[in-house]
C-alpha cells in the first residue's frame, strides 16, 4: 500500500500537521513572549485595550472593554541653584484625544438611569498631569 500524501510537496498530512503547528507556535507563540518582553522596557505612552466593571448605585455591574492610555514616560530631574533646588520634570502617560460611548447597565431600579458613560481613548501621549483627565500625585 502506497504512503498517503497531502498535496504540500509530497508530505504526509502528519509531517505536514507538524510543520503548520510548528509555524503557528513560532509565529504567534513566540511574538507573544516577545511582546511581554517589550512591554517590561517599554518607554511610552500608548492605546491599550483595557476591561473594567462599569457600576453605579441601584444598577448591576457590567464588564466593558475599552481603549484607555498606558506606559511609562522619562521623567528627570536636575539640581538648581535657588530653592526647591531640584528642577522636576514629570510627565505621565495622558489621554490626548478621546471620545464618549454610553451603555445600558443591567437590573436598574425603577429609579435609576441605566445609562453609564466613559470615555474611550483615541490618542494618548507623554505630557504634564493634568488633574482633569488624569489622577495626579501632587504630594507626596
Amino acid at each position: 500500500m502506497a504512503p498517503l500524501r497531502s498535496g504540500a510537496q509530497g508530505l504526509s498530512p502528519v509531517t505536514l500537521l507538524c510543520c503548520v503547528t510548528l509555524a503557528v507556535w513560532l509565529c504567534c507563540g513566540a511574538h507573544t513572549e516577545a511582546s511581554v518582553l517589550n512591554l517590561k522596557r517599554f518607554i511610552g505612552c500608548a492605546v491599550r485595550e483595557f476591561t473594567f466593571l462599569a457600576r453605579k448605585p441601584g444598577c448591576g455591574g457590567l464588564h466593558v472593554t475599552t481603549d484607555a492610555c498606558w506606559g511609562r514616560c522619562e521623567t528627570w530631574e536636575k539640581p538648581v541653584l535657588d530653592p526647591p533646588f531640584i528642577e522636576s520634570h514629570q510627565r505621565v502617560c495622558t489621554y490626548n484625544e478621546t471620545r464618549l460611548e454610553t451603555v445600558q447597565l443591567p437590573n436598574c431600579s425603577a429609579d435609576v438611569d441605566p445609562s453609564y458613560t466613559y470615555p474611550v481613548a483615541i490618542r494618548c501621549d507623554c505630557g504634564v498631569c493634568l488633574t482633569s483627565t488624569t489622577e495626579c500625585i501632587t504630594l507626596v
